[in-house]
């Protein structure tokens, strides 16, 4: 008898609020292919960037500030912009800052359960 599986933890969507600037460049959603998102996820870092955006956002987008990573800002940017060049991430800037979100409706119309997958990851110790 197969083991039972735990249920994927939910993530909730925030709403688009008006008055947004316009995105950094990024591929459409038509574009997006699998093996480009999986190698941008394949870095635990961007994994756990993109679950920590599924789980635990607070607002609409966020800034590399608000993960609390112990890192260099030059590899934060490294990280950010990976994911968003993959399709992953969308990101915009306000002001001198980029703020990111996760393109949940693209990633979930191209890749249904992708990120339900994401959300469930665990780092292994």
């Amino acid at each position: 008898m197969p083991a039972p599986t735990a249920a994927a933890p939910s993530f909730k969507v925030l709403p688009e609020p008006p008055g947004l600037p316009r995105p950094l460049a990024e591929p459409a959603a038509a574009d997006l292919r699998l093996e480009t998102v999986l190698g941008a996820l394949s870095d635990p870092l961007r994994l756990t960037i993109v679950r920590k955006l599924l789980l635990e956002s607070e607002d609409f987008d966020h800034t590399c500030s608000w993960f609390g990573f112990d890192r260099p800002k030059s590899s934060l940017t490294h990280h950010f912009k990976a994911l968003r060049e993959a399709g992953v991430t969308r990101q915009r800037q306000y002001g001198l800052e980029r703020r990111s979100h996760v393109r949940v409706e693209d990633l979930n119309a191209r890749f249904p359960g992708l990120l339900d997958l994401v959300a469930a990851w665990t780092q292994q110790a």
